[in-house]
């Protein structure tokens, strides 16, 4: 059973860097490529957008969001082009996985525009009439 779950767990590993060096061929769809550059900067984010200590919740991302946006890219994307991004994402993924620090500064500030809507709501709520 494990060793089903590690080739998996290669495999989506390998299939990320796959849309990785797709995102830039001209051939694909912008809006199939937008959406692979999100799958691909959450990956690569050092910063979830639930974190992993908030028991359960924090690897629901991890174990179905990131692999279901891969999945779906991936069922999208033509096949010739997959094939022929398979071999460079071999070499992409010897280099090591890049960190999108862009994704996590955005995630930062979902974080923070959801807490000043939460402590305006709470003002409000309150009859504080601060806001």
């Amino acid at each position: 059973m494990f060793t089903k779950w590690k080739e998996w767990a290669r495999a989506l590993k390998r299939d990320i860097f796959v849309l990785y060096s797709a995102i830039r061929d001209r051939r694909v769809f912008i809006w199939l490529r937008l959406f692979m550059l999100v799958v691909v900067a959450y990956t690569f984010s050092p910063i979830d957008l639930i974190p992993d200590f908030v028991p359960v919740l924090g690897y629901i991302d991890d174990l179905l969001l990131v692999p279901l946006g891969i999945y779906l890219a991936l069922k999208w994307l033509p096949n010739d082009i997959v094939a022929e991004h398979r071999a460079r994402a071999e070499e992409l993924a010897k280099r090591g996985k890049p960190t999108s620090w862009v994704a996590g500064a955005l995630i930062i500030l979902l974080y923070v525009s959801l807490g000043v809507w939460l402590l305006r709501w709470l003002i409000s709520w309150a009859g504080l009439g601060i806001f």
